[in-house]
């Protein structure tokens, strides 16, 4: 059912003369596509000074907040350029998009990053005062730093393996796999 909800609005999005138009562009995809490549070594290279120093591996001399208020800025710019140009990259190329299992993947993994992010500045925003100065945080924010980084480097190795094709609905798979990917087509054939 969801499967079949998700092809029909990617093959929704794939009729719009802009999707093809951006999919066929000989410089436009390239520059959203080196633009999301930038923008998320932007963010994740800010993301991963912050949880190293969270994690008490890096900078301990600096306070925690001092780190996160001075990287945060940059951050979130990186973030929200990288999620614009990654919608466009999806309304460009929806089917294939949609029916990748590595997409699937990078879309549950960065949930999972984004409720972690939130749970975690949350933590150290109300802790800050008790632990801003030490150079090994609390274990909990230690954790959290490690989820954070684990996570965010899964949904950039997803993004990544989104260029092959090993898992394409046109390659010779188990039901499951055709499942997972959302390949309804194929899935009826077993039917």
């Amino acid at each position: 059912m969801l499967n079949e909800l998700l092809l029909r609005f990617a093959e929704w999005m794939d009729t719009h003369a802009w999707s093809t138009a951006l999919h066929e562009s000989y410089y436009m995809y390239s520059w959203v596509e080196s633009t999301h490549v930038l923008t998320l070594a932007l963010f994740f290279g800010m993301l991963v000074v912050i949880d190293l120093r969270m994690l008490g591996w890096a900078f301990t001399s600096v306070p925690a907040s001092t780190i996160s208020r001075r990287l945060e800025t940059p951050m979130m710019i990186g973030f929200a350029i990288m999620v614009v140009s990654g919608l466009m990259l999806v309304y460009a190329v929806p089917v294939r998009t949609i029916n990748s299992i590595w997409f699937r993947m990078k879309m549950v993994l960065f949930v999972a990053a984004g409720i972690n992010a939130l749970l975690f500045r949350n933590k150290m925003k109300a802790a800050v005062d008790s632990w801003d100065n030490d150079p090994i945080p609390p274990k909990r924010m230690r954790t959290g730093a490690g989820a954070s980084l684990a996570l965010w480097s899964c949904v950039v190795a997803s993004g990544r393996l989104m260029a092959y094709d090993w898992y394409d609905c046109h390659q010779n798979m188990s039901y499951l796999m055709y499942w997972v990917a959302g390949c309804v087509h194929e899935m009826a054939e077993f039917e």
